[in-house]
């Protein structure tokens, strides 16, 4: 096995784990509802706490996969994440439950840390395929959570959590004693070199990683708020007709609900590697369908790529919304099927791109744009929970924010004009002139 493949292996196999720590509360939403008497609203508030560390907490592991090395952080992650599942085992209140499943659930902000250790080990040519490749697979794991351990722990949610914890800490020493940081020093040394906090704000502050933020709140964020949100919106929404289908209990009703939720995660986390591989392809082929976005940029094809699945994940909102309201089950798990392939192309699409983009910042580049992202994953189950209707909050978060947020995609990706210009501040204010001063054509400077 190549050592880029098997570098690949493991941080998948991490991701895949982390993921499935990240929302095995999730799981068994049902269950804890029961055990606790929880409300709709205390629901929708359990749902959205998964993802209430990630936006700072991926922020600050993107910069530290630059500055110590990928595989050290991983392995940091993993550890302290399976230690907390394994206490949350053995929460004797709601309370502390809360609290511990809130730590575990920063399990997430691993997933920057693998997307810089996938890019400094693949060329620019296959990038997106590989990063498709981690990242689908990773994604797995909810629904893996979703499918799976209702049906092997029914509702004994403290079993599931001890024996995630154990395996968890199994995989960070693995990672800890296997990983390799990158496949030369040197791409592993301007990494480091470029984790100060001048490249940091430098990255901030370009209109395109902004851009490609929202398209990620757009695609990544919308795909956690749904595993979140989804087994809730199944059994709340659609509950008389799980009822006709003969699934009556608390276990029964979960395991269902699961089921459908399932659907969206699976077809999320399969088509992101073709997602990926999409993205290659248009850059290969240099398609450039949209006139009002740029053509002039080394990476444009792939912009054009990801504008095509904005575009698609706002249809398919407003089509959950219109299945739910026709109170047709059948109809709703079709559409959400489609749903999550379009949410693969978006995820896969905007970092089959930023690595690309950044190269000589990945760490920091992933970090903001796949950590501050997931505050989608906040708002939407919240909105969701708000709204009289239950079926509606799709439509009005794609009015409300998806439209602005493809709007400001456009504007920005319309421009020839490079990183380094089109930003807040020039590249000289926030990197100086020495260095970086000469433009790097497709890459961060």
């Amino acid at each position: 096995m190549q050592e880029k493949t098997k570098q690949l292996v493991i941080a998948t196999v991490g991701f895949f784990w982390a993921f499935l720590l990240w929302f095995s509360t999730a799981a068994f939403s049902t269950s804890i509802s029961s055990e606790f008497t929880l409300t709709t609203g205390g629901l929708a508030l359990l749902a959205s706490s998964a993802l209430w560390l990630a936006p700072p907490g991926r922020v600050i592991a993107g910069w530290a996969a630059d500055r110590f090395g990928a595989h050290n952080v991983f392995a940091v992650i993993l550890g302290y994440s399976g230690l907390m599942s394994i206490a949350s085992a053995f929460a004797v209140s709601y309370d502390v439950l809360f609290v511990e499943r809130l730590i575990v659930a920063s399990a997430g902000i691993s997933f920057v840390v693998g997307i810089q250790h996938v890019s400094q080990w693949f060329d620019e040519h296959e990038i997106g395929t590989a990063e498709g490749i981690y990242a689908g697979t990773g994604n797995a794991g909810a629904g893996v959570g979703a499918l799976v351990l209702p049906r092997l722990y029914g509702t004994h949610f403290s079993e599931a959590f001890l024996h995630l914890g154990l395996v968890a800490l199994v995989i960070a020493v693995v990672y800890k004693w296997r990983g390799e940081p990158a496949r030369n020093r040197a791409t592993a040394e301007t990494a480091r070199e470029n984790s100060n906090l001048k490249s940091t704000l430098y990255v901030w502050t370009r209109y395109a990683a902004i851009a490609l933020l929202l398209a990620y709140a757009m695609s990544f964020g919308l795909e956690i708020a749904m595993n979140s949100w989804l087994p809730t919106y199944y059994a709340t929404g659609f509950q008389d007709a799980i009822a006709s289908l003969g699934f009556s209990s608390v276990a029964a009703i979960q395991t269902a609900a699961g089921t459908f939720a399932a659907v969206q995660s699976f077809n999320a986390s399969l088509w992101r590697p073709f997602s990926g591989y999409m993205s290659d392809l248009w850059q290969r082929k240099g398609w450039t369908p949209y006139p009002f976005l740029s053509t002039g940029q080394g990476y444009a094809p792939r912009i054009h790529w990801l504008f095509t699945a904005l575009c698609l994940i706002i249809v398919m909102m407003c089509a959950l919304t219109a299945a739910g309201l026709l109170g047709v089950l059948p109809l709703s798990v079709v559409i959400l099927a489609g749903f999550g392939i379009c949410v693969s192309f978006g995820t896969g699409g905007v970092f089959a791109i930023v690595p690309v983009m950044f190269r000589e910042r990945p760490g920091v580049a992933a970090g903001f744009i796949g950590g501050v992202s997931t505050a989608g994953g906040i708002v939407y189950p919240l909105v969701y929970g708000w709204v009289p209707n239950i079926h509606t909050g799709y439509v009005l978060v794609a009015a409300v924010l998806f439209v602005p947020f493809a709007l400001f995609f456009t504007w920005v990706m319309r421009s020839d004009r490079g990183l380094s210009e089109h930003g807040i501040g020039s590249r000289e204010r926030w990197l100086g002139s020495d260095r970086d001063a000469a433009a790097v054509p497709g890459g961060d400077d």
